[in-house]
């Protein structure tokens, strides 16, 4: 399987994942998904393999300057482990945003905006989800 058909099966895995969290957040499959957190073990086990066969083909990799990691993706393999990277991170900050919105009772039509704009934005959503968190904390 080539990186190219790597990136479309991790972006088709996720993508319904991403749309039960935002239309039917309470469906029983929805919630089993999350808990057991299927998406992003599958994610995470893909990642791990780019990793070690990047770890093998050219040992360890510099992080320590901008210049550094901008050489690192200069496979394809690198930014499709990156890009993994950030769709498993992101998966699971909405999950755990739906999670905390069990206690703070978010409308869903504003979790759906969050949930989005994390889908979208990653940083972003989490941040507006942070901000109406910490605003109905004020008011409770």
């Amino acid at each position: 399987m080539t990186p190219t058909d790597v990136f479309s099966v991790v972006n088709i895995l996720v993508l319904p994942m991403w749309i039960l969290m935002i239309i039917l957040p309470k469906w029983k499959v929805t919630k089993f998904l999350m808990h057991f957190k299927v998406i992003p073990i599958v994610l995470a086990v893909i990642y791990v393999i780019y990793i070690v066969q990047a770890l093998m083909a050219g040992g360890m990799m510099d992080f320590g300057s901008l210049a550094s990691v901008m050489d690192l993706f200069t496979t394809e393999e690198a930014v499709l482990a990156g890009w993994i990277h950030y769709l498993a991170f992101d998966l699971v900050v909405g999950m755990w945003m739906l999670t905390q919105n069990e206690k703070l009772r978010i409308h869903q039509l504003i979790m759906a905006v969050c949930l989005l704009a994390t889908f979208m934005f990653g940083p972003l959503g989490f941040l507006l989800f942070m901000i109406i968190k910490l605003s109905k904390g004020k008011t409770a």
